[in-house]
């Protein structure tokens, strides 16, 4: 009994140890009043792997953290936004990294979802590390214009998927 207890405990850290999604920092778009404000929080809240939201109105951005260890999906915050009748013109996303390879184009998987490094440094990624996601829908529409031309440096910018996201470090 007592080596399956440390075991458990040992896989346990194991999960915990790979890279995940701490917290997040969504700006809105389109938000013009405190009820705007209101209704996205409210969607945003009713995510089951958020654990707390710190709303931003000056910036008309939102602060969440994500509960430990849950699996976050990206889409979700899209689809909570858009829900309030909103959309998303900036997404900043912090990962907690143990020795992650990050160059152009390189990618890696964490909870079914393949993130892909765009005009990002070379170098080994480890702690907490902001990024921003590059997607449409996840920037404003003059940025994903501009990153769209740059399909010949990264071709699988030009794919549209929901579990395939592109990432720049900081």
């Amino acid at each position: 009994m007592k080596k399956i207890l440390i075991l458990s405990v040992i896989l346990l850290i194991s999960v915990i140890a790979n890279s995940q999604i701490i917290k997040a920092e969504l700006t809105a778009t389109g938000l013009t009043c405190s009820m705007c404000s209101k209704a996205t929080y409210k969607q945003l809240t009713s995510i089951p792997e958020v654990e707390k939201v710190e709303p931003d109105l000056n910036n008309t951005a939102f602060i969440l953290f994500f509960k430990n260890g849950s699996p976050v999906n990206i889409s979700d915050l899209k689809n909570k936004v858009e829900e309030a009748g909103f959309s998303i013109g900036e997404l900043l996303v912090v990962f907690n990294f143990k020795n992650q390879q990050a160059e152009n184009n390189s990618t890696f998987t964490l909870d079914n979802m393949t993130y892909t490094f765009m005009d990002t440094k070379a170098g080994i990624l480890s702690g907490e590390v902001k990024v921003k996601i590059l997607d449409k829908g996840y920037v404003v529409e003059k940025e994903y214009k501009k990153l769209s031309k740059m399909i010949n440096q990264y071709p699988s910018y030009a794919s549209v998927s929901n579990n395939l996201y592109h990432i720049k470090t900081f």
